[in-house]
């Protein structure tokens, strides 16, 4: 097969991006790796995003007590996000698809930087509300853009690698988050001027992803020839042993069992990340007695444990079945230890009291839960390069109707009940669909369009 791609010595790159650097001619002969100092600076971007998102998490003794919130409201305040996050995750799919991963990337960032300082102006219920919404519109396009280039730039033995260090941002930013604003927040004397400086950081690192990212590596000066083939090789083995891989949209996979499975193990998958990164923080101070400081130093160690975890499970998906595995024996084994997992140890954290014990049970659930990373794989393995954008965001909304519906039923909960217990047999529960629902799903095909 002829290569698209210009090599060096055809003119290398047309572009003054300042991005290339002169090589030897022994480095010609090496394939560069610009393909994983991508996925590092989505991982960065990622965890930024986890850090916004769950600021408001991490900071809620402090926002409830100034704005005089309720249970039942403060669970509601906590889901707006959701709402506008899984409204625009179809839309955002399709624009990736359409107009490529790097402007959606980029162009997000900026705009959710935006919108955590705004956050700091927030006077009640009704303006964090209208925040929380215009927050979530903004964030949706990262992950489902992620998915694209996760199928865009990246072999198929690669692609379990590349989608843990996109969602491994998650738990690395949900676990720094607890940190960096709890210290902020301690520096500052604000929650309010602690998202201002997040905001500014996170716009900065907007531009810069701009600047690096390329839809392909047909795009990108610093990706050298042997790069280039590797990667266009890898395409055409694969595009050669499946369907055509054309752009059909979404509604041809809603037809497959595998992509229903997909979806709702998603959102189990959800149920409990997004339960535990909302109201985990007000249950370690509410139900352990933990301080602002305390919540921070906990918060890191569960969700660092999930950083660890996610990392763990793409490595092992990868060396596995590069050992010969089948795609269907590595995920379904994999996934099914991590959801067992989970549903032991979340049923631990009910059963004993003491609180150190219930952190590192956390921990172990967060370590395990986030080998589901390898979910992000899934839309370049089921769709192909042409609509892993729009499938995963079909993923992604299923999952943040978890989002939407967790927090308000939580809040419920521990509003009546008065305890957590009920709560967490709620993220139990998920727990199970995630389990069912990886066990169902056919790794090893692509979904024809037609």
């Amino acid at each position: 097969m002829t290569s698209t791609f210009p090599t060096p010595a055809a003119g290398g790159s047309t572009r003054a991006t300042g991005l290339r650097r002169k090589r030897s001619p022994g480095e010609e002969n090496r394939p560069t790796r610009v393909r994983w100092k991508m996925f590092v600076l989505l991982l960065g971007i990622v965890a930024l995003n986890y850090i916004d998102r769950g600021s408001v998490s991490v900071a809620l003794p402090l926002i409830t007590h100034d704005l005089g919130l309720s249970k039942e409201t403060t669970g509601f305040l906590l889901s707006a996000f959701f709402w506008t996050y899984a409204l625009m995750q179809i839309p955002s799919g399709w624009l990736a698809d359409r107009f490529g991963a790097r402007r959606m990337v980029s162009g997000a960032c900026v705009g959710w930087g935006i919108a955590q300082s705004l956050t700091a102006a927030a006077g009640g219920a009704g303006s964090l509300l209208g925040y929380r919404l215009l927050l979530g519109a903004v964030e949706a396009p990262v992950m489902p853009a992620g998915g694209k280039l996760n199928a865009q730039w990246l072999p198929a033995e690669e692609r379990g690698r590349g989608a843990v260090l996109l969602d491994g941002g998650a738990p690395l930013g949900a676990a720094l988050g607890g940190i960096v604003i709890s210290a902020l927040i301690g520096w500052t004397g604000s929650w309010r001027i602690s998202f201002v400086i997040a905001g500014v950081l996170t716009v900065a690192a907007g531009l810069y992803a701009g600047w690096y990212i390329r839809n392909t590596p047909a795009e990108h000066p610093g990706v050298n020839a042997a790069e280039a083939a590797y990667i266009e090789n890898a395409h055409a083995q694969e595009d050669a042993a499946g369907p055509a891989d054309e752009r059909g949209g979404l509604l041809p996979y809603l037809k497959y069992r595998s992509f229903w499975a997909m979806c709702l193990g998603w959102m189990g998958f959800n149920g409990v990340f997004y339960g535990l990164l909302t109201w985990g923080p007000l249950y370690l101070s509410e139900a352990k007695g933990f301080n602002i400081s305390t919540i921070g130093w906990s918060t890191l160690v569960i969700f660092g444990a999930g950083f660890v975890g996610e990392l763990t499970g793409g490595w092992t998906s990868d060396r596995w079945k590069a050992k010969g595995a089948g795609v269907n024996t590595v995920m379904r084994t994999m996934m099914g230890i991590a959801g067992t997992a989970v549903v032991a140890g979340l049923l631990g954290v009910v059963l004993v009291p003491d609180a150190m014990t219930a952190v590192a049970l956390l921990s172990v659930v967060l370590f395990f839960l986030r080998w589901a990373g390898l979910y992000w794989s899934l839309p370049s393995i089921l769709a192909g390069r042409a609509n892993a954008g729009v499938v995963g965001g079909a993923m992604n909304l299923s999952g943040n109707i978890a989002g939407m519906i967790t927090p308000i039923v939580v809040g419920f909960i521990v509003g009546g009940t008065g305890s957590y217990t009920w709560a967490l047999l709620y993220f139990v529960g998920a727990g199970v669909l995630f389990t069912v629902s990886s066990l169902t799903i056919d790794y090893s095909r692509r979904l024809a369009v037609r």
